[in-house]
């Protein structure tokens, strides 16, 4: 029998919004084949690397003790997980790339019509006239741009039109299918939206913007008009949160930062019980 570990009032609080906030990960790790004992092992090297690393005391030495304590796991686990270092942040080259060259596409008015648009390019160009050739290597040096096409191509980025010219793709900067793209984007958005929620919650005042419009007992015509148009919103809102940074960028003197910009839209069917309330 497992033993059962009593929760403080303050965490007891926390049970429904996780349950609900972890449910559709359940579900996706039941999909691809992560078991509970599988995820039991992650999270509990989770708990420890956590406890180690961000609830050290400031000119105290971490204690498999205390890391004991502040995880509910024994002193001989904790022994056997601490030091493994904490957990990496370090974004495949291939992504960073990509992401890179397309954004610039989509900031750089050299790139772009007048409302903002990606332009077709040809693959090369005289002088200054913008082209494939050109943008890569305002991102890159150390690939040929012909590389990256063939590339991209391949993995749906870009099309080529009837004069020649190559054009951008939706998949470019929309990732699909559950390749190393998305799957990196799934966990870098998920962690920031949660980790801003959190700092709201344990901060002294809400630091982060967090807020969402939302409204239930829609038709299904409408939640999909609502969806459609938020949308159309929301990319409205990134190529112009993506065309400031990027003119920013230009003069920045760089540094240790990061910044995110995100947003989201959803919309489900949602079962109404029998007392005529949502589930």
């Amino acid at each position: 029998m497992s033993e059962i570990v009593p929760t403080s009032p303050e965490g007891a609080s926390l049970h429904a919004p996780v349950a609900r906030l972890l449910r559709p990960l359940v579900r996706l790790f039941v999909a691809r084949g992560i078991t509970f004992p599988a995820l039991t092992n992650l999270l509990r090297e989770l708990y420890v690397n956590v406890a180690e690393y961000d609830f050290a005391l400031p000119g105290k030495e971490q204690t498999d003790s205390r890391v004991s304590l502040l995880t509910g796991i024994h002193r001989k686990e904790v022994r056997r997980l601490r030091g493994a270092g904490a957990p990496v942040s370090a974004v495949p080259v291939a992504v960073s790339r990509t992401s890179r060259i397309v954004a610039r596409w989509l900031a750089d008015p050299t790139f772009t019509d007048r409302a903002g648009r990606p332009l077709p390019l040809p693959r090369a160009a005289e002088g200054a006239a913008p082209s494939f050739e050109g943008l890569v290597a305002g991102v890159t040096r150390d690939l040929r741009p012909r590389a990256v096409l063939d590339e991209w191509l391949d993995r749906g980025l870009a099309t080529v039109d009837g004069e020649g010219r190559i054009v951008l793709a939706e998949s470019a900067y929309v990732p699909k299918g559950g390749g190393e793209p998305q799957l990196y984007y799934f966990g870098r958005n998920l962690h920031d939206h949660i980790a801003a929620s959190v700092a709201n919650i344990v901060g002294e005042a809400p630091r982060f913007l967090e807020r969402a419009v939302h409204y239930d007992g829609l038709s299904e015509e409408l939640a999909k008009r609502l969806e459609a148009r938020a949308r159309e919103i929301a990319m409205e809102a990134l190529r112009q949160a993506n065309r400031e940074a990027h003119a920013a960028c230009e003069t920045d003197p760089g540094g240790s930062h990061r910044w995110n910009f995100g947003l989201y839209v959803y919309a489900e069917d949602v079962p109404v019980a029998a007392s005529g309330e949502t589930a």
